[in-house]
């Protein structure tokens, strides 16, 4: 696809044509609807008959350990080598991630301890797609164990051998030979044969998100993951060919993905040539870098990469990215695999308010609440709240856990 060129004028207006660029998917919500309402009603029954014919899978749905074992040993050595570097570094980032429990004494005496506890069972989606992808299954699986998670499932359409040994090197609990709309539906509610996920977390196609989308009132999910896009914001003096290589980079993810680069420098604008393939691409030529900044901030996109000494001063002010990348040295392809930080993160100009897949995913807070001796005082002035709002047996539960005068 060509390159479009903009001059900035509203940064917002500017960021809603560069994200207009890239086709917008049809809609697929009946389609899936029906799907998930066929596998929850249905069960195994349904879920038979749709990884039959989207999975091509007619032999067992659980892939055995001796399978998993073969695939690690035939993993060529260097991938392995990778992979084992990419789960230490992903492991430690997410246990830095984790909340510790505190508790807090209030001034009338009681204690509300704030617990946080991992949820049970997680599922990680790992899409088939052109290629497989086991950086996903590090990703997913090995932050959700950090979390302290005790039973993880991976759906893995297409069972292909690099994501099995990925999902042995991680210690995957089960793998699943299915995907699409039905294997989110069975991780959501259950099978005789899959059991239910407290959290689904994964990115995969519109069918896969659409359907987390529809089960997300009864089941934890990470977000909507949509196509992949990267913003570079370069300063004077950047390398314009490493704009460009990175650029490049993230377009092999296909059609969808969005691929822009902002500067103040139209020079540096002019030397950046790359070949976008399937990808929108864009070049936004900024009146200063305040300007690049307000466009960045509006753009909120899934990755940005801040080039360019003065760029790279920006980045304590950068509130609206996935995951930020500061220097020459520091591109986003890295993160996409051993940096350390998640590459499953919010795309489409969610980064506003979405957070990237972290330890918090699999972990819920609870309060623990032990009133004691200031049941008094919190009687006395709860009651009367209580009894404003018109519940009077509400009042009394509190004020007979008063402590009899002397």
């Amino acid at each position: 696809m060509a390159v479009e060129r903009f001059a900035l004028g509203d940064p917002a207006q500017v960021a809603a044509a560069v994200r207009a660029l890239a086709p917008g998917a049809a809609s697929v919500t009946d389609a899936v609807a029906g799907i998930v309402a066929d596998v929850r009603a249905r069960g195994d029954a349904a879920l038979s008959e749709y990884v039959e014919r989207f999975d091509d899978v007619r032999g067992p749905l659980h892939v055995g350990a001796e399978e998993l074992q073969q695939a690690l040993g035939e993993l060529d050595p260097d991938v392995r080598a990778g992979l084992q570097v990419a789960i230490a570094n992903v492991r430690e980032v997410a246990i830095a991630g984790r909340d510790d429990e505190r508790e807090v004494l209030l001034p009338a005496g009681q204690v509300i301890r704030l617990r946080e506890v991992p949820v049970r069972r997680a599922a990680i989606y790992v899409p088939g797609g052109r290629a497989p992808y086991p950086s996903t299954v590090v990703m997913g699986v090995v932050t959700a164990r950090a979390a302290g998670v005790e039973e993880i499932v991976v759906c893995a359409p297409g069972a292909h051998p690099v994501i099995l040994a990925a999902c042995a090197l991680c210690e995957a609990d089960a793998v699943l030979r299915m995907g699409g709309a039905h294997a989110v539906a069975a991780l959501a509610y259950g099978t005789e044969s899959v059991p239910r996920a407290d959290v689904i977390a994964g990115p995969g196609n519109l069918y896969v998100q659409e359907a987390k989308r529809l089960v997300s009132g009864d089941v934890g999910i990470d977000g909507f993951a949509g196509p992949s896009d990267v913003l570079v914001l370069a300063s004077e003096r950047a390398d314009p060919s490493l704009v460009a290589i990175d650029l490049a980079a993230q377009a092999e993810h296909g059609e969808g993905t969005i691929v822009c680069a902002v500067s103040d420098d139209s020079a540096l604008l002019d030397a950046i040539a790359f070949d976008a393939g399937q990808a929108a691409a864009a070049l936004v030529d900024a009146p200063d870098l305040e300007g690049a900044l307000a466009f960045a901030e509006a753009f909120a996109p899934e990755h940005l990469e801040l080039i360019g000494a003065e760029a790279e001063e920006l980045a304590p002010r950068v509130r609206s990215t996935g995951c930020l990348f500061v220097g020459r040295e520091s591109a986003t392809a890295f993160g996409d695999y051993v940096a350390g930080s998640n590459h499953t993160l919010p795309t489409g100009g969610a980064a506003r308010f979405a957070s990237g897949l972290s330890a918090r995913h699999f972990r819920r807070r609870m309060s623990e609440v032990r009133i004691g001796p200031a049941a008094d005082v919190l009687a006395r002035a709860g009651a009367p709240v209580a009894r404003a709002e018109g519940f009077e047996l509400h009042a009394e539960s509190m004020e007979v856990r008063e402590n009899p005068a002397p």
